[in-house]
């Protein structure tokens, strides 16, 4: 007799023998046991984990001889049982879906269905890989479908059930399988290799475990081989020269290189692994799978059920688990797998794979913004302008000691550092960013104060500035003055705001100015209200937002002029300030305006 490969051997031939598919056994046992029987199914799910095994221990329950009815648990010994277990049952007929798609091959089924069976209870069909059927062809079987003779029964086995046609799917009971779990293929094949008597240690059984990857048959076929690959005692070492895996001690040899930040070894580590043979791309796939087991040991810890690896494989994520934060096992999960993506369809595939291991290096000497802020917040109480850069014993000693997120400073868009930067010529500026955000601080001769402000709705800028005022110092006339300081270079504006009312409420600037909405929105832009802004947090020590409002009172004439805007106004007729003014451009622009009159507020006040 020929030899029979483990998958076929040790195939399930009662729904007992079946493993993790607990949800679709039961189903189909209370259904049996209560007269509910379907006349068609739909099994789908992952490659190897028993749909089509299922499928034939059904129709041997529903064609059981042992009894006069179908029954929830196959004899097994009956000639129906034996029959159909062989595969040469005439009343259970298995088709090939992908060779025997067409509307032709389902018109002869359809004509067949209509027959009685030759001997058992009912005709079944079982149609494996269904969804490789053409859609004119499941069109022609839809009737028969929906209604066929009480004698037949349709099974389809699939692995994409979203390419079954919708009308398909609803005229019949669909059974979504799982893969398979770790520990149920372990246990699997320790009773494989003991009825085999095979001796094989327990590493090796896990990583033939982690192979399958969901798939009991996967992980059979390469139990089978691996146990013709070696003459004594199943190893790992053997087990992982056979599937092509590195050496898990290279995995982590690599994450310590990473974590060192040492480029140098890194590129010895993978001219090794290329030396001895190994993918890239299999490689860069191992290292993603053990990345992930290090981001679950560090969240939930190495003995989580969320790790489904051997004990030693734990033990080597917790190690690793142990050089990293959370924030850099993600960004480093993040590299690999775009590295793993790229190589399936790049050239050079090792130069890629050293540029992803390297891109990882650098990662480690990156500083987070919330320690460069709070270095810059310690090093301003200094009596000199500036402060030497922080040494650190080594990027990743300085991550593990950085502080908490809740105690790190703000941060804020770089966008808007670099508006405040030109809003404040005059000011000297440097700016830090982190993801979407940045600081600027703007470092005078006084102790800096620190303010975060919102001026747009899109964007937070956090602004340290010069200031002789406490918090409690400032009031609605002195955030008032400095607001008309920084936008001297918009007189028009300055008009509008300089005999507006203005009051503090809180950390709200309110300016109500005599004049209606549509005037005020042309007039202040974004830009001129986050200067606004910034200039009166800048002032108060704290975030102030600039508000204007319609609702003033109309200037008097004994309203008070700034000398200092009055001053630098002054050259020039009304008539060429009002033609410079970028609002009144930008009408002429976009409308085709013209000036008719001018009226001067400052020289009526």
């Amino acid at each position: 007799m020929s030899y029979q490969v483990l998958a076929r051997k040790y195939r399930p031939q009662k729904f007992s023998d079946v493993i993790g598919q607990e949800h679709v056994t039961r189903t189909l046992q209370n259904a049996i046991a209560q007269d509910r029987i379907a006349h068609g199914y739909i099994f789908s799910g992952h490659r190897g984990i028993g749909k089509t095994t299922v499928a034939r221990i059904l129709a041997m329950a529903l064609n059981c001889r042992s009894s006069e009815k179908p029954v929830a648990e196959p004899c097994g010994v009956c000639d129906s049982c034996t029959e159909i277990r062989n595969g040469n049952s005439v009343d259970v007929i298995e088709i090939d879906a992908a060779t025997n798609r067409g509307i032709d091959e389902i018109r002869e089924l359809r004509e067949a269905a209509r027959y009685r069976p030759a001997r058992d209870r009912f005709k079944i069909y079982i149609l494996d890989e269904a969804h490789q059927i053409t859609d004119a062809a499941f069109n022609a079987l839809l009737k028969t479908l929906e209604e066929p003779p009480s004698h037949v029964i349709f099974m389809m086995a699939t692995t994409q059930p979203e390419d079954i046609p919708q009308t398909i799917r609803s005229r019949c009971q669909h059974f979504s399988y799982r893969a398979m779990k770790f520990d149920d293929i372990m246990g699997q094949l320790r009773d494989i290799v003991a009825k085999e008597n095979i001796p094989a240690d327990e590493d090796a059984l896990a990583l033939l475990a982690e192979a399958g990857d969901g798939s009991m048959r996967d992980a059979l076929s390469i139990l089978d081989q691996a146990i013709a690959s070696t003459s004594d005692r199943l190893t790992a070492d053997a087990v992982r020269s056979l599937i092509g895996s590195a050496p898990a001690a290279a995995l982590e040899t690599v994450m310590q290189a990473v974590a060192e930040g040492s480029s140098e070894k890194i590129l010895v580590l993978v001219d090794e692994l290329i030396g001895e043979g190994h993918s890239p791309t299999h490689f860069a796939r191992q290292l993603v799978r053990f990345l992930r087991n290090v981001t679950v040991a560090k969240i939930a810890g190495k003995d989580s059920p969320l790790l489904q690896v051997s004990s030693d494989e734990r033990a080597r994520a917790g190690r690793i688990a142990d050089l990293f934060s959370e924030e850099d096992l993600t960004r480093h999960l993040q590299i690999m797998l775009r590295t793993h993506g790229e190589l399936g369809y790049r050239q050079e595939q090792r130069f890629h794979l050293e540029l992803g291991l390297l891109k990882m290096a650098h990662a480690q000497r990156l500083l987070p913004i919330e320690q460069l802020l709070s270095d810059a917040a310690a090093s301003s109480s200094l009596p000199a302008r500036t402060a030497p850069r922080p040494v650190l014993a080594s990027p990743t000693e300085a991550r593990r000691n950085e502080p908490p997120t809740s105690a790190r400073p703000n941060s804020v868009s770089p966008f808007a550092a670099d508006s405040a930067r030109k809003g404040t010529p005059k000011a000297e500026a440097a700016a830090g960013t982190s993801g979407s955000s940045a600081n600027l601080v703007v470092m005078g001769s006084a102790a800096p104060a620190v303010a975060e402000i919102s001026p747009d709705p899109r964007y937070e800028t956090a602004i340290t500035v010069e200031t002789g005022l406490a918090p409690s110092q400032a009031t609605a006339e002195s955030l008032r003055n400095a607001v008309l300081d920084a936008l001297g270079d918009q007189p028009m504006l300055v008009s509008l705001l300089e005999n507006a009312e203005w009051t503090l409420n809180g950390n709200a600037l309110i300016a109500r100015a005599a004049a209606s909405a549509t005037m005020i929105e042309m007039s202040i832009t974004s830009e001129a209200r986050r200067v606004a802004s910034a200039a009166a947090s800048g002032l108060a020590g704290r975030p102030i937002k600039m508000q204007v409002e319609p609702g003033g009172a109309q200037p008097s004439a004994t309203a008070p002029r700034r000398a200092s805007i009055s001053t630098a106004t002054s050259n020039g007729s009304a008539r060429i300030r009002a033609e410079q003014d970028p609002i009144v451009q930008r009408m002429k622009e976009r409308f085709g305006a013209e000036i008719r009159t001018v009226i001067d507020y400052r020289e009526k006040g």
